[in-house]
């Protein structure tokens, strides 16, 4: 053990050199923690010790919990110290090292979480993985591996090379041979499952915990609009209602927390993740373009501001998360006491209609105190006081500001101020998708900042991009996600601004994953750079999850690509990469881990529009048109013809058209947004 630099701290191991404020929080354990790499897994090796591998994020309830119970004793840091080595990962920097031992997790135990705690021999194979253990389970766990390592090392041999080839099994992916065809009818017949999962009386879905999942229902909106389906276009509104009126968001500073530990969203797990609210502002902007709800409005407004006063750094980078804890306790930063309410506004009745309308109630609806949440209408909440709407509005935004005021006074919970490329890419995607649903000049503005900071800082001019950057410094490679939802940013950026650069940064990125990432014998893409030292096992993201895959993203941006730029052979990877997982997906009795290829195979059953406007005034019928729901459309264009294919011959002198075109083939060209719209429907 180090020992501390100043009379502060009694321990400090080698995490006080890394950048991760994950990391950072265990610098100070008795437990001689070292970082992911090279150094660990040789001492142990040299010292014939197993390995200690704990992994977790900075905004993680659980992981604070365990580190005080346990990584804060010396009784068992002493045993840590003197039997393991043991290394600390932050997930969110090393998402490959915590794929492996998740998947070892899963494989074990049939379930999986944070903080992950895994075993493995000096090598790194691991041979026992669970979640949380309360400090007495814990150390029995190591009482009992220790004693296993001295009687029976054979038995951890044997144990460890089962799981490695299990994990390594995983993953393993056949390329599809042949032809392959999408119809309607394969996605009617997937949508029967699909709504088989949905809550019909909560949104998300069914069952708790809930997870919002956006990409679900991007995928929802976009199959119910083309095929009038009022079951998938009710999930979506209703989700998105629930989720707007419910604790897991913020109504008073904007934002989403990660998750509700319930099934009607009202218990948050309140740490606030920036990919969750990024994706958030992307559906929350197309719902408001398809159903022209003022309060989907106002959600995207309230949360991009959140996000700028508490995620954003001087340089346009987001930072990716505040904690679920504050002075020790999760979620004392959001709830409230009744009593704080009466003190906070003076007029007795307007402080009734408050409590009434956020649920706040002297028992409390959470473990005796309130989490704000909005169960009851406004015209529900008028019409019992005997008041107009905008009254009913008006005492709300005055006692919240009060509250506001009054909640900055307390301890915020900590920041992770660590910039990731693909968290960074998600939010930046949502700041375009809410300029062209509100036309505020401000949100794009800051997307271009947030684009130029990423060129600039995490982009190399061949392509290579950074994963992480805090500091002025960064120290991890980009993983596949990094390249694909920031080539997806990049693509939705020039579809917005109509300024090449984009899409040519989007392309390079693109054809730099193909260089380093894909594997040409199975068709599909590895989660790892062919730079990168090997792990155990190569792993592959295929699955969409709370974000979507990196290889369906990736499958995606091929096809847009490929069709901007008339570019067969992107085209053709990306239909052979949904091609290698196209009879699971059609099978499958979960198709929401799936929604991201289903948009991909939507878009092969339902050719999409290319739309190209061209002339003068591009960028503004551009912006009168995405202000418009369009579920199946790719926008191209700019005051001159550029030198994509599609647009060759469009530029009229002194005109702008609009060309609507599917396959290459276009109708007879308009100046009207209108009759445009006529035309893609």
């Amino acid at each position: 053990m180090k020992q501390a630099h100043d009379s502060t701290h009694a321990y400090t191991n080698s995490l006080i050199n890394e950048s991760s404020p994950y990391l950072l929080q265990h610098a100070h354990n008795p437990v001689n923690w070292y970082p992911w790499g090279d150094e660990a897994l040789e001492k142990a090796e040299k010292e014939d010790k197993l390995v200690i591998i704990s992994v977790g994020y900075a905004a993680c309830h659980w992981c604070h919990v365990m580190e005080h119970e346990s990584f804060e004793d010396p009784e068992v840091a002493e045993k840590m110290n003197e039997h393991f080595i043991s290394v600390k990962v932050d997930r969110e920097e090393r998402p490959d090292v915590d794929d492996i031992y998740m998947t070892a997790c899963n494989l074990i135990t049939g379930r999986g979480g944070w903080p992950l705690n895994a075993i493995a021999l000096p090598d790194g194979r691991p041979f026992f993985a669970g979640t949380y253990f309360p400090k007495d389970q814990w150390m029995d766990i190591l009482d009992q591996i220790i004693k296993m390592k001295e009687t029976d090392r054979a038995k951890i041999e044997d144990s460890a090379n089962k799981i490695t080839q299990g994990i390594n099994e995983v993953d393993i992916i056949e390329k599809f041979e042949g032809d392959i065809s999408y119809e309607a009818s394969d996605l009617k017949t997937i949508q029967t499952a699909f709504k088989e999962r949905l809550d019909y009386k909560n949104g998300g879905r069914v069952g708790s915990p809930k997870f919002p999942m956006p990409n679900n229902y991007e995928y929802l909106l976009k199959y119910g609009s083309k095929y009038n389906d009022k079951e998938a276009l009710q999930s979506v509104e209703l989700t998105l209602d629930k989720m707007a009126a419910g604790g897991i968001y913020d109504q008073l500073g904007g934002g989403f927390a990660r998750y509700s530990v319930d099934d009607i969203w009202l218990v948050p797990h309140f740490e606030k993740m920036l990919y969750d609210n990024g994706q958030l502002i992307s559906l929350y902007s197309e719902g408001y373009k398809f159903f022209a709800k003022p309060r989907y409005e106002e959600v995207i407004r309230e949360t991009l501001d959140f996000v700028e006063r508490e995620l954003m750094s001087e340089q346009y980078a987001f930072y990716s998360s505040l904690d679920a804890d504050s002075e020790g306790e999760e979620g004392k930063f959001y709830v409230w006491q009744e009593n704080e309410i009466d003190s906070l506004i003076s007029d007795p009745r307007q402080s009734e209609i408050f409590k009434y309308y956020f649920d706040i109630s002297a028992n409390g609806n959470w473990e005796h105190t309130n989490i704000l949440n909005r169960p009851r209408s406004d015209k529900e909440v008028a019409d019992k006081f005997g008041i107009a709407i905008q009254e009913l509005r008006d005492i709300c935004n005055t006692a919240m500001k009060s509250l506001m005021k009054e909640r900055s006074k307390r301890v915020k919970p900590g920041l992770d101020d660590k910039v990731l490329t693909a968290w960074n890419a998600l939010m930046l995607r949502g700041y375009v998708k809410a300029f062209d649903a509100l036309k505020e000049p401000h949100f794009l503005e800051i997307a271009l900042k947030n684009a130029d900071f990423l060129s600039k800082n995490m982009m190399k001019s061949d392509g290579r991009l950074d994963r992480n950057y805090k500091d002025g410094k960064s120290s991890i490679n980009g993983f596949l996600d990094d390249y694909a939802l920031l080539a997806q940013a990049f693509i939705s950026l020039y579809e917005t601004t109509l300024e090449e650069q984009w899409l040519a940064k989007a392309k390079k990125l693109v054809e730099y994953s193909l260089d380093h990432f894909y594997d040409s014998k199975t068709g599909v893409f590895n989660y790892t750079s062919d730079l990168d030292p090997g792990l155990i096992a190569r792993k592959i993201e295929s699955m969409d999850n709370v974000i979507p895959a990196s290889n369906s993203v990736m499958a995606r941006n091929l096809y847009a690509l490929g069709t901007l730029y008339y570019d067969l052979d992107m085209q053709g990877k990306a239909k052979q990469l949904i091609a290698n997982y196209g009879n699971q997906i059609k099978e499958t009795a979960s198709p929401d881990f799936f929604s991201n290829w289903l948009q991909l195979m939507f878009d092969l059953t339902e050719a999409p529009y290319e739309v190209a406007i061209v002339g003068p005034n591009a960028n503004q019928l551009r912006n009168e048109l995405a202000a418009n729901y369009l579920s199946n459309a790719m926008l191209l264009g700019g005051t001159s013809e550029g030198t994509l294919p599609l647009l060759k011959s469009k530029l009229q002198e002194g005109d702008t058209y609009i060309y609507v075109c599917k396959n290459k083939v276009c109708k007879l060209p308009t100046t009207d947004v209108d009759k445009a719209l006529t035309l893609m429907n």
